[in-house]
Formats: C-alpha cells, sequence, structure tokens
C-alpha cells in the first residue's frame, strides 16, 4: 500500500509550526527512513499518518483513499505504529497485549478464531517473545517490551507499519534482530516508514533514507546519496567520518568528536599542549 503526503503543514500553537509543506511518498513494499535532529518533525509526521493527529493543511493518502475518509477500524487494518514510549495501565500479559492486535479484525468482545491464534503466535515468533508470553507486560525490561509491541503490530497483519525510533531499549543483538523482522516484511510487501537516530543502522533498512530538519525534508534518496559528509553537517552541525562498508556494500556514519575543552579534562590530565611547549 502507498502512503502519499502532499503540501502538510501542522503546528501545536499558531507560532509553533513543527512541519512545514512535506511532500512524501512511500511505494508499496518499501522502507523509508526519516532521519533528523530532536524537534525536527519525524514523530509528528508519524502521528499524523496514524491519525492521532490531523493536520492543518495537506493531504495524506493511503492508495487512493484519503485518511479522512477512513473510519477508526478502516484505518487500523491499514497501518500499525509500534511508538517509542507506551504504557499499558493493566497487567495483561505479553500474550494477552499481542492478542489486542486483532481487535480491527475481530471486534473487541468477540472470541478468538482460529486464524487469530494463528496471527498471534506468528507474531509472537518473528518478535522472539514466545519465552515471555505468560509474563505481564510491566514485569518485563524494556527491550522485551518494546519486541512485544511489534508482535502486537504484526499481529495486526498491516500493510503499512509505522516505526517511532523502535531500537530505542534494545541491546545491539536485539536492534539487529528487531530490524531484521522489519526488513523481511519489507520483503513480503509492506510499507516500512521508521523514525530512526542511528545512521549506520539506517543505512541498511532503508531503501530510501529522508533527512529532515527544521520541520522539513532537507534531502531524500538512497542512504549513499543521502548520507554524505555535506547533508550530515548541513542537518546535524557535526562532522561525520562517513565510508562503505567493504562487504555489505552499506554506508556507516562516524561522528568526529570535537577537541576537548579545559572544563571536561580529569583534575589531573595534562594539557593537550606538548612538553615542548612549557
Amino acid at each position: 500500500m502507498q502512503i502519499s503526503v502532499e503540501s502538510l503543514s501542522f503546528a501545536y500553537t499558531p507560532t509553533t509550526r513543527v512541519l512545514d509543506d512535506i511532500d512524501l511518498s512511500v511505494d508499496p513494499g518499501e522502507s523509508v527512513v526519516l532521519a533528523g535532529p530532536n524537534g525536527s518533525g519525524k514523530s509528528t509526521l508519524l502521528k499524523l499518518l496514524s491519525g492521532v493527529l490531523q493536520a492543518n493543511c495537506g493531504t495524506i493518502r493511503f492508495d487512493r483513499s484519503p485518511i479522512e475518509a477512513l473510519t477508526a477500524r478502516q484505518l487500523a487494518r491499514r497501518l500499525a505504529m509500534v511508538e517509542q514510549e507506551r504504557s499499558i495501565g493493566f497487567d495483561f500479559t505479553v500474550r494477552e497485549v499481542v492478542a489486542m492486535g486483532r481487535l480491527p479484525h475481530r471486534g473487541r468482545f468477540s472470541r478468538e478464531s482460529a486464524d487469530d491464534r494463528r496471527a498471534i503466535e506468528q507474531a509472537m515468533e518473528f518478535a522472539d517473545v514466545q519465552g515471555f508470553a505468560q509474563r505481564s507486560i510491566r514485569a518485563i525490561s524494556g527491550g522485551e517490551r518494546q519486541r512485544a509491541y511489534l508482535a502486537t503490530a504484526l499481529a495486526q497483519q498491516p500493510k503499512i507499519l509505522l516505526l517511532d525510533e523502535p531500537t530505542t531499549h534494545l541491546d545491539l543483538r536485539h536492534q539487529v534482530q528487531f530490524m531484521s523482522i522489519v526488513r523481511q516484511r519489507v520483503h513480503d510487501g509492506m510499507t516500512v516508514l521508521t523514525a530512526l537516530h542511528d545512521l549506520t543502522l539506517a543505512s541498511q533498512a532503508a531503501d530510501r533514507i529522508a533527512l529532515m530538519a527544521n520541520g522539513r525534508i532537507a534531502a531524500i534518496g538512497r542512504p549513499d546519496d543521502v548520507l554524505s559528509p555535506y547533508h550530515v553537517g548541513h542537518v546535524f552541525g557535526v562532522d561525520a567520518a562517513i565510508g562503505e562498508h567493504p562487504k555489505l556494500g552499506t554506508v556507516y556514519v562516524l561522528p568526529v568528536l570535537g577537541p576537548q575543552s579545559p572544563s571536561e579534562r580529569r583534575p589531573n590530565e595534562p594539557s593537550p599542549r606538548s612538553s615542548s611547549d612549557a
């Protein structure tokens, strides 16, 4: 399913415009990563696409359907979102949380069908949460919860997956596992739009990267085109060493630390001046 955004703008107040004239198209079976500094509008754009917020002007379409023409259930059958932070107010088990992903398909009070159970079990297997499926969602680690929420989204069987900083609470192994799962869903035809800070991970996960700054898209294209010293420096305000992995062919981005200021040195650490300067 295609995502089409045209001339989209949003402001929380008349004086705080967060998004300004955004144009973006994500094709079926494509993975696009939104990258940019904090406050650049990435999360707001995802909330507009998910229906949590309503745009001040512009259009959002899923294939040919305008978002405002879809009911909440119709929208939930098209897309699912995994947020950076999510709160569960009750002591549900992980499996019960994953089963909530089936609500758009079966209703709140109907019983699980065989199709529901298959979708739930498959989603838990994909997200590697079977080992703690009967534990309370409130008693597991932040990284385990994030995988449980991914399983919930996959159980929903959406055509579009929206991810807002999904790897924040994950260790390195589960970051790789999480994004590998998402990448497989893309190969299966799912459309994925992800907000991500890790540019090196983004270069492996994305078909295209959209760099955002000040509520606008500053650059968009293939990772090896967009992740250049110029674009990274312009958007993030840092110097970066950028290269290509010799085997994978993907781009890696290494920010370059500036010289240490006097206040940052340890008490007994000598000045960087050489002894010949004394």
